[in-house]
């Protein structure tokens, strides 16, 4: 285009005050046209086009295209851009990852000594990061919803995860930091895009290519990654705009002067907790465990909570909730493990927080009562438990919590009291919540940066051996193998059996069906391939008109073998 030429000859793309009006008059000159979509993708190329060719120039000159980008893409997407939306995206994050590496190799050029060229040059990359990420957010903030939940996988398909070989050379490259600093750009952009996004069933929201990575993110061992997934996870559920009304964990006084907006819970959603729930339910309660959680943590996981209680809570679920935190309590309180003392009170302040507002919007008098009667005490006896105490910066912590003072914690027994008779199933309250750690839970939940960069350096230099790796077998070794195949086997056994005894019935049913139809669709195939048609009897052929036809002869009349006649 003459009008890029024209902005590079004469040096016009810092600042872009000039080059932002001259492509704000082209694609609103572009919109009167009846052809409008054509040219407006044409428009849109050439200024990706134009950023690939330039992706060495300086900060300021390539954050300069990235704001006429996003001014073009703004009119553009009020009408149609077509196929150039993934495109759009796939440019803008590669250019956010080529940001990055400029910025860390700076960093790691200039680690030896204050440079102030070095500083600037940080500073600068930053404000490409930046524009790139609102660039992101602003485009798919406008996209229709079948279209945003595309991007958004296509997003966190990029994201660096542990055991991704394809950003191995990448993640090795930029070293931690450089590799955390990308996590973080996309989760924010993934804030971005999901910002507004009211989507009709949550099923249709959280795909299963999107909520296995948005899980295993929030479990990862970096708070402020922990954070950004779970505001991800807000963004999504949140349909009637509550998060707002629901800011910071606290007791609530009055739940329903908050105006809390809600629907009736769909079929679809409905099923989607049937087979996400545990899942979802899984990741707060690890999520809880995290050595690393501060104010925001606690105070996020309260709002995911309180967020699916409004939108996605039936009878059933409300049980299920009730479950996973009387578990949290309990974690608190009887688990051995080296906790620290505010992680102890921080998850004691988050049930508080959440029964309360539970007991409120079930609006049950019995368990409003019971609730209320514990809070009481804990603020005469143990502020400590409460949140608008123990997140204080100076609180005073004890040195161990009352086990045998039952006054001061929430009771299975009353709150199954309390909602007996009310369509409430109350027998599963007695079944303790224990979460069942999947694979991949195992495998990525707790890995931190490092971990996951130390674990693709290994897969890369045993990619890259070309020696064969002989292993000595000795009668040793023999009999070592078989003893922990034998001692594997028996703990296997006891998981099962483990899991039979206290796992939900819900789990327990869907584990058992997703069994059947493997089963089922196994055997298939075996018929398939088993079963062929009966032979057809013998006959004469005789040609008609060119064409083999052949007829049949009856079986009385057919010569069988003398061994096969009796």
């Amino acid at each position: 285009m003459p009008e890029i030429r024209h902005l590079d000859n004469h040096n016009l793309w810092e600042p872009n005050e000039f080059a932002g009006s001259c492509f704000r008059i082209i694609m609103y000159s572009i919109q009167s046209e009846r052809v409008q979509a054509q040219y407006s993708h044409h428009v849109i190329q050439q200024v990706l086009g134009h950023l690939d060719d330039h992706n060495r120039a300086t900060p300021k000159v390539r954050a300069g295209m990235v704001q006429v980008l996003q001014e073009a893409v703004d009119i553009a997407a009020k009408g149609s851009i077509g196929p150039t939306v993934l495109e759009v995206f796939d440019t803008l994050l590669k250019h956010l990852r080529m940001s990055v590496e400029l910025e860390h190799g700076v960093r790691s050029r200039h680690n030896s000594e204050n440079s102030t060229t070095s500083k600037t040059k940080e500073s600068e990359e930053k404000i490409v990061q930046n524009a790139i990420v609102q660039t992101i957010g602003f485009f798919g903030g406008n996209l229709p919803e079948y279209q945003r939940a595309e991007v958004m996988m296509f997003i966190m398909g990029k994201f660096p995860v542990c055991g991704a070989p394809c950003h191995t050379p990448h993640m090795v490259q930029i070293g931690d930091q450089g590799t955390r600093c990308i996590q973080i750009m996309l989760l924010r952009s993934l804030i971005m895009v999901t910002s507004g996004f009211k989507a009709k069933t949550i099923a249709a929201a959280l795909p299963a290519p999107l909520l296995d990575p948005l899980f295993s993110t929030s479990l990862m061992e970096d708070n402020e990654l922990r954070q950004l997934a779970l505001e991800i996870l807000h963004n999504i559920i949140d349909r009637h705009d509550n998060r707002a009304k629901l800011q910071g964990i606290r007791i609530i006084p009055d739940v329903a002067a908050l105006k809390i907006k809600r629907e009736k819970i769909s079929k679809q959603d409905i099923s989607f907790m049937k087979m996400h729930g545990q899942q979802l339910y899984r990741q707060i309660y690890l999520g809880c465990r995290e050595e690393d959680n501060v104010h925001k943590n606690y105070e996020l996981l309260f709002t995911t909570l309180a967020l699916i209680t409004i939108e996605l809570a039936n009878e059933e679920v409300v049980i299920d909730l009730i479950r996973l935190v009387i578990a949290l309590q309990d974690l608190a309180l009887f688990n051995d493990v080296n906790m620290s003392m505010f992680m102890r009170c921080g998850i004691m302040a988050l049930v508080a927080s959440y029964l309360n507002f539970l007991s409120q919007m079930i609006a049950i008098p019995s368990f409003c009562q019971h609730v209320s009667k514990v809070l009481e005490t804990r603020n005469q006896d143990a502020q400590y438990l409460l949140p608008e105490h123990i997140f204080k910066e100076k609180c005073s912590l004890p040195s161990t919590l009352e086990k045998g003072n039952k006054s001061l914690y929430f009771l299975t027994s009353e709150t199954a009291e309390s909602l007996a008779g009310l369509g409430y199933s109350v027998d599963r309250l007695s079944v303790p919540y224990v979460p069942h750690e999947s694979d991949e839970d195992s495998v990525s939940k707790r890995k931190s940066v490092a971990d996951t960069i130390s674990i693709q350096v290994a897969l890369l230099s045993s990619s890259l051996s070309d020696k064969p790796q002989v292993a000595e077998i000795t009668f040793e070794s023999l009999k070592k193998a078989i003893d922990t195949s034998a001692t594997e086997e028996q703990e296997r056994r006891r998981q099962v059996i483990e899991k039979f005894q206290k796992a939900p019935f819900e789990e327990i049913a869907a584990h058992c069906e997703s069994k059947t139809k493997s089963l089922h669709n196994r055997l298939q195939q075996i018929f398939e391939l088993a079963v062929r048609p009966p032979p057809r009897p013998s006959g004469t052929v005789t040609i008609i008109s060119g064409h083999a036809q052949c007829q049949s002869v009856p079986v009385y009349e057919m010569k069988f073998p003398d061994l096969c006649v009796y």
